[in-house]
């Protein structure tokens, strides 16, 4: 095949099935295989659209250069070289280029790991590929894939339809049509044929409304219609910056104007007698207000976040999510795949007139035996299986005629399929868990879909599929139409939730007769009891009917019958039973949430009594609990909680725990109610319908492998594995995020705060002619901001978890950043640092020195200017170690660090560990270079004035850990006191 760049597009739409298998050299049952695949990748590229997306460098860098701090440094080395101070005007330059040269590269390596992790947040595709069926990233498909989907799927690209069952594509982004497409196989003439009309294929980036299909991929990338329009799809990127990252830059302007202020008090001060060397104290103080590593730091701190929540199989859409997932109070989630682990098997069996049925075997393995148990009370079904009382195994030979209706329905009203894997010599099984656990039990009697619907010696399968209604959640029930080959006649089947399967049903098989319901509850309380039986053994629970059937209207057209046709008057023949275990991490996950104070509630389109009894498994509700008057009701119906208008929903004392037979408007009611109690909600979702709920919820979740591409779209989070646990490492991670964005502000303010007060109060210092002396140099000043805050800062970032961090309470979404307590730990760490600087100063001149301050000591070293010199060196010296040492009680906000067990885990964050033991080894030279010191620095070497900083810092270190005891003794406690024992209720 010739390269698609060049290639006219073939008129697909015209080719036969089997052409355009030809066409493609692919295999309609198999697929291609792996060495096919990377040959089409190499030649066609891959499945995307040219020009949407990557990271530009050029923006990154000019956003290093046109921001506030860099502005403010090239005004200071500007001054500096008109005064012709050309090494301090050096000294700032190199700071300018290394300060855009590290953010530059820490912001471009962030974008780049947001951007691949976008790719890996994209649509995935099912493709069979060496004979399997395979979840890839749509940007892999190549032509000649065989991709198959079904409602609620984003179609990868475009292709030619093979199979279909009632497909409806939703076309409206191509065509602007605003109603589902039908889609049909029949081979088109006209090569023509608009787009629209092209009704045996469908294209890339529509959307599956009903029913489900399989087609050979035709076109990928930009040979695909979608691509051919591409720069009207391209979405634009908008604004990508979070609340969060907002409030940072608005929190920057504030201080930008701040900084203008401090240095018209300087130049007020000085009498407004600028000098170069007045300018550039002005602008070394505006310097010093702005924490310049802020915005780096958090993106840094936000990337890594998010690149190990990706290790942690929690895919981030939106970083918005990351800043909700620490205040979430509620999590609403799913139950099949999520708490349990969706490997189902079904276990029991109940027919009218006949009793119950054990099926022996796991997983999907087809072998196991059909065991009549007969009545027997719901201890003995619960053991049964366990057993050997119950012997009498019955094969399809002897099966009475409702048990046979029963496998029939399990194989024929089901979309899932088995496979035998050739290689590994394992049995997978392709499709809904529910559906593939029924397939099973038909198949370990021979009866599975394959060996019914196969051509038998006679030319003709013993059953021909006529008509499909997929399962819907919102009527919560699936059926078919066959031909059945020995009478000739049509035959439908149907399987459900039972409430759903009983209102269609007017007859009930027992035995060989048929008996008709003559009120619409009798049915209900004829198999309601064994409902309750085998749901309160946690099985799954579900109701088979079927009945003959009259075609309707004209048999030349593929879809004759109606759903509601086809669902009504139904024979009721079984009941089976479903056992899907719950995960084993999901126990405790929810007693861990419990423990931070998160309430899980369960939302499940299972029966009451299953999702009760799994709900129990799982802590979700107490393992004694029965519903009574007195107490809240923490198990509702989906039916008993939409009764309940909003003012009753927030009059209850608490939300339910448990809904069962959910229904997707209930989850959007759950998330209003929620709302309506100002709490913070994360939602999970897998189906189409459940987008309004993902989309309303304040974190979207949607599950990765058993959800369709649409919830994915709508969603903040994707779970790659399904996993509950997964959702509560993400909570946690949050958290830790959050927790770390919080102590390197408090770092870097603080440190800010401390030089501001040293710089101001230091204008009170004059000289013999009246002016400024300053107790800290402009370098000395940048030195600060640049080489010793930042490097800790960035190591804070990156705090391993707390392990008390599930024991706090979520966050309050409105607290942001800068909390009461956040805002005086910065004044209080502030004025202490930025006191003790200063008074290293004053000691220095005045206590221990004659108090000369000399002549010209801000521009020049002269022995008259020794005693500044000295004195600015330990200003200087205290500070530094000060904000060094200050990174480790910023590690926890109340939590000792300098006595135990805070000093016995100095070494747990090996960056923080190695920035501050840098950081003052870098004081070394700073201080002891000849000409670095004095020329460059504007200070001097010390000798005795260590011991005035070593005190300094064990006052510092002493009166950090009195101000923490009494934050301790009279703040409220931020630990969220659970008995374990009671952890989820």
């Amino acid at each position: 095949m010739s390269n698609p760049t060049t290639e006219a597009p073939l008129p697909y739409h015209t080719y036969d099935i089997q052409d355009t298998a030809q066409k493609l050299d692919t295999n309609l049952e198999d697929g291609l295989s792996s060495q096919q695949v990377q040959e089409r990748l190499q030649q066609y590229g891959h499945n995307q659209m040219s020009g949407n997306g990557g990271v530009s460098p050029w923006k990154v860098l000019f956003r290093q250069i046109a921001n506030s701090l860099t502005i403010i440094l090239v005004a200071a080395m500007a001054i500096a070289f008109s005064a012709k101070d050309w090494v301090e005007g050096a000294v700032i330059g190199v700071v300018i280029i290394t300060n855009t040269t590290i953010g530059f590269f820490q912001e471009y390596r962030a974008e780049k790991t947001m951007d691949s992790l976008r790719k890996m947040a994209s649509p995935t595709s099912r493709v069979m590929r060496d004979g399997n069926l395979a979840h890839i990233s749509t940007n892999e498909l190549v032509p000649g894939d065989i991709l198959v989907f079904e409602n609620g799927d984003v179609i990868g690209a475009d292709a030619r339809l093979f199979e279909q069952f009632n497909l409806e594509v939703d076309e409206a982004l191509l065509t602007g049509e605003s109603l589902p497409v039908p889609k049909t196989l029949e081979t088109l003439t006209d090569p023509d044929e608009p787009i629209g009309d092209r009704i045996n294929l469908v294209y890339s980036s529509t959307t599956v409304t009903k029913g489900r299909g399989r087609g050979v991929v035709i076109a990928t990338g930009m040979q695909s219609e979608i691509g051919k329009i591409a720069k009207s799809l391209i979405e634009s990127s908008g604004d990508s910056k979070t609340k969060l990252q907002k409030s940072m830059d608005k929190m920057g302007y504030l201080l930008f104007i701040f900084a203008l202020l401090l240095g018209v008090v300087v130049f007020a001060v000085n009498k407004f007698r600028i000098t170069a060397e007045v300018a550039i104290y002005a602008i070394s103080l505006g310097i010093a207000v702005i924490p310049e590593g802020l915005i780096a730091v958090v993106t840094l701190t936000m990337a890594a976040g998010v690149r190990s929540m990706a290790k942690n199989k929690a895919i981030i859409r939106q970083l918005n999510s990351l800043e909700a997932l620490g205040s979430v109070t509620n999590i609403c989630s799913d139950k099949t795949g999520t708490l349990t682990q969706s490997k189902m098997v079904m276990t029991k069996a109940y027919i009218p007139g006949d009793g119950y049925y054990h099926i022996s075997g796991a997983g999907f393995i087809p072998e196991g035996q059909v065991i009549r148990l007969g009545e027997i009370s719901a201890n003995d079904l619960a053991m049964a299986g366990s057993s050997d009382s119950y012997t009498q195994v019955v094969n399809y030979e002897n099966m009475g005629a409702p048990l046979r209706r029963v496998v029939e329905v399990s194989s024929l009203c089901n979309m899932a399929t088995l496979k035998h894997d050739k290689t590994t010599g394992e049995w997978i099984g392709v499709g809904d868990p529910t559906e593939t656990a029924l397939q099973v039990f038909a198949t370990k009697v021979g009866r599975g879909r394959p060996a019914l619907t196969q051509k038998t010696d006679n030319g003709h399968p013993e059953f021909s599929l006529h008509a499909e209604f997929p399962f819907d959640s919102t009527v919560k029930r699936m059926s078919v139409v066959y031909t059945e080959e020995k009478s000739g006649k049509h035959i439908a089947y149907m399987k459900g939730a039972t409430e759903r399967v009983i209102g269609c049903c007017s007859r009930i098989k027992i035995g060989d007769r048929e008996e008709t319901i003559e009120k619409p509850d009798q049915l209900s309380q004829m198999i309601g009891y064994q409902v309750e039986q085998l749901a309160s053994n946690g099985l799954r629970v579900l109701s088979l009917a079927y009945r003959y059937i009259e075609p309707q209207l004209s048999e030349t057209h593929p879809d004759y019958w109606t759903r509601e046709q086809v669902e009504r008057d139904m024979v009721f023949v079984g009941l089976v039973g479903i056992y899907d275990p719950p995960r084993a991490e999901s126990k405790e996950s929810v007693e861990q949430c419990a423990r931070a104070g998160i309430r899980v509630h369960m939302l499940t389109g299972d029966h009451p009594a299953t999702a009760a009894a799994i709900a129990r498994e799982v802590s979700i509700i107490p393992p004694n609990y029965r519903e009574s008057k007195e107490g809240p009701k923490l198990v509702m119906t989906a039916m008993e909680f939409d009764a309940l208008t909003d003012q009753e929903i927030d009059d209850l004392e608490e939300l339910p725990y448990v809904i069962a037979r959910c229904s997707p408007d209930t989850k959007v009611k759950m998330i209003k109610a929620l709302h309506r109690r100002k709490k913070i909600a994360a939602m999970t979702g897998d189906g189409v319908n459940d987008s309004p709920s993902l989309k309303i919820a304040n974190v979207g979740i949607a599950m990765g492998m058993a959800g369709s591409d649409v919830a994915k779209q709508a969603s903040d989070i994707v779970l790659t594995d399904d996993n509950f646990a997964t959702i509560v490492r993400a909570v946690e991670e949050g958290r830790r995020i959050f927790a770390n964005i919080q102590k390197f502000v408090l770092h870097l303010m603080s440190g800010n705060v401390s030089e501001v007060i040293a710089l101001v109060i230091g204008l009170c210092f004059a000289d013999s002619s009246g002016l400024t002396v300053y107790p800290m140099s402009p370098v000395q000043i940048l030195f600060l901001n640049m080489v010793t805050s930042s490097p800790p800062a960035m190591a804070l970032g990156l705090e391993p978890n707390n392990p008390l961090t599930m024991r706090m309470p979520p966050r309050s979404p409105t607290s942001g950043i800068f909390t009461l307590e956040i805002i005086s730990d910065i004044l209080v760490y502030g004025t202490l640092m930025g006191g003790l600087s200063l008074l290293n100063f004053v000691l220095v001149v005045f206590g221990f020195g004659d108090g000369n301050l000399g002549h010209d000591c801000n521009s020049a070293y002269s022995d008259a200017c020794d005693l500044v010199f000295r004195a600015r060196g330990a200003a200087f010296s205290c500070l530094t170690l000060l904000i060094l040492l200050h990174a480790y009680n910023c590690r926890s906000l109340r939590e000792p660090q300098w006595l135990p067990p805070g000093i016995r885990n100095y070494y747990s964050n090996r960056p923080l560990f190695w920035s501050i033991f840098l950081g003052c080894g870098l004081l070394i030279p700073v201080l002891y270079i000849p000409y670095v010191n004095t020329s460059i620095f504007k200070h001097q070497y010390l000798t005795w004035e260590w011991a005035v900083v070593g005190v300094s810092v064990l006052i510092f270190l002493a009166a950090s850990e009195l101000y923490k005891l009494i934050k301790r003794r009279t703040m409220k406690p931020n630990i969220v006191l659970v008995d374990d024992e009671k952890a989820a209720y």
